[in-house]
């Protein structure tokens, strides 16, 4: 279970002061565990990067071979003082990374070491402006997106996934969480059989996904329509991406307070730690190599969807 570390990190980050050296004050009872913090600044304000890596038994930070795992916690802000007093919709994704790696250090202690690296990133800032977005209003970020990449998307990844809160739309009406197909270099593929594996029998249900269009995966401020920033990180790099978004019925702005539920986020945050678990023994693929080969083979690259204009 996942529930008792997305209630602690819920309630250390619901905090006007919380900064990203919280996040790494949650780690330092566990030696073995990395975690840094970065602020970045830029015209709206501060942010306070957080990266935590979890070595495995076989992963490449210890000279072995298994695939590593980024998990990427999404968002604008986890606050948007002082016009909203409290945690916003738009935290969602910072709490599910922060709890992943918080479920996977206390695992670790406890003698299950996964066999890849898992590297977690997100961001802290209490006090995120926002702006308009259609249906409702999104929260924005004090930093550009090209930063946001730079920190959060890490080379090291074989494959990514990136949570994120996905309720202002009118596209998911489904409350839990849903994945989208896989994104790679400009490409749209099918959605991972292997995730949806996991998903269903970590859920219990039938498999839950959302449509994206090229839009969605094309970076931010080239005045096209996105679903919302869930796949940006897919424009910074070579590995297959796959959101994970944190969803409800109605439409809700990122930027509401009181509308995170702490069981949907558990629930993402156990799918995600099984997907880490399989993809570093090899049993979870997020895409078909041979058919991705023949997309190429006949249609080209599409990496110029990555590009900024």
């Amino acid at each position: 279970m996942s529930l008792q570390q997305t209630l602690q990190v819920f309630e250390l980050i619901d905090n006007a002061d919380v900064s990203g050296q919280d996040i790494v004050d949650l780690f330092a009872s566990y030696p073995a565990i990395k975690a840094s913090t970065l602020r970045a600044t830029g015209e709206k304000g501060s942010t306070d990067f957080v990266r935590i890596e979890i070595a495995g038994s076989e992963g490449k930070s210890v000279g072995g071979s298994a695939p590593t795992l980024g998990i990427i916690g999404r968002l604008g802000g986890i606050g948007a003082r002082p016009t909203r007093i409290g945690l916003v919709s738009d935290g969602d994704g910072a709490i599910a990374a922060i709890a992943c790696a918080l479920k996977l250090a206390e695992m670790q202690r406890k003698g299950d070491v996964l066999p890849g690296d898992v590297i977690i990133t997100t961001h802290i800032c209490p006090n995120a402006p926002t702006r308009p977005h259609d249906p409702v209003d999104f929260m924005d970020s004090p930093i550009d997106d090209v930063t946001m990449n730079d920190n959060e998307v890490v080379p090291e990844a074989d494959a990514v996934l990136s949570i994120d809160t996905t309720k202002g739309n009118r596209i998911i009406n489904h409350k839990g969480y849903a994945l989208s197909p896989t994104v790679k270099e400009g490409y749209i593929l099918r959605v991972a059989e292997d995730l949806l594996r996991i998903m269903e029998m970590t859920s219990g249900r039938a498999a839950v996904t959302f449509p994206i269009t090229t839009q969605d995966i094309t970076p931010y401020g080239n005045g096209v329509h996105h679903l919302n920033s869930i796949l940006q990180p897919s424009t910074a790099t070579k590995a297959p991406v796959v959101g994970v978004a944190i969803c409800t019925e109605s439409v809700v702005p990122g930027c509401g307070t009181g509308a995170s539920h702490e069981v949907d986020i558990a629930l993402t945050v156990k799918f995600a730690v099984e997907v880490a678990k399989e993809f570093g023994r090899g049993t979870c693929s997020f895409y078909d190599a041979a058919e991705y080969a023949q997309l190429l083979a006949l249609y080209g690259s599409m990496s110029h969807l990555q590009q900024r204009q």
